[in-house]
């Protein structure tokens, strides 16, 4: 039971630090500037090894285990608790960023479902380029390069959009069935090169 426990504080973990870094994006006039910040989220994600689900899903192939699945939708779960809990707290003491969250999402809900699948898409992507490098000892130079990058591209990415849509105070069946179109693209893509790496018979460079 700890260890199940362990796995959902690891996930709001996760969840809070995205939402500080959801936080000073949506803080900054000069959304470079923003997008760089951001990444200060991740990078104590991996620095600290909390349970981010678009992290984790990207290794999901190497171990397809029943114990691999609990630990990704357990940390899944805190995710969900930690942005939301922090996305309200942020709408409470920080009105002028709720409504920031707000406008972002409602143009978020004007995308139609293959344009969000394929932003989400890209954005699994980087985020494991970014994980990977990391993970092979290359340090966090992927980190502070993949995460600017994919919120510049106006990709999408899961958890961040959990927390964007707790801040705006947004609540309907149509974010909902976004943010699962947001999860499926973020999986899709975090799988991709992994996927591609196995069939093309290529070797990883061990991770470290």
């Amino acid at each position: 039971m700890l260890k199940l426990l362990k796995q959902v504080v690891d996930g709001i973990l996760a969840g809070l630090l995205i939402a500080i870094g959801g936080t000073v994006l949506l803080s900054c006039e000069d959304k470079i500037v923003g997008a760089v910040l951001f990444s200060v989220a991740l990078l104590c994600i991996c620095l600290l090894g909390y349970s981010l689900y678009t992290g984790k899903i990207c290794y999901i192939a190497d171990h397809p285990k029943k114990e691999t699945f609990s630990v990704l939708l357990l940390g899944l779960l805190g995710n969900l608790i930690g942005t939301f809990a922090c996305g309200r707290a942020i709408r409470f003491a920080l009105p002028a960023v709720g409504e920031k969250a707000l406008a972002m999402c409602e143009g978020k809900l004007e995308q139609t479902f293959p344009v969000t699948l394929i932003r989400a898409l890209f954005c699994g992507v980087l985020i494991y380029l970014a994980v990977e490098i990391y993970r092979r000892g290359k340090g966090i130079v992927g980190i502070l390069f993949c995460i600017p990058v994919f919120i510049m591209s106006g990709f999408e990415h899961s958890i961040a959009d959990m927390y964007y849509f707790a801040a705006s105070g947004l609540v309907s069946l149509q974010g909902t069935g976004f943010l699962f179109t947001v999860l499926l693209g973020n999986s899709l893509g975090g799988l991709l090169i992994p996927l591609l790496t196995k069939i093309g018979g290529a070797k990883h460079e061990p991770a470290a």
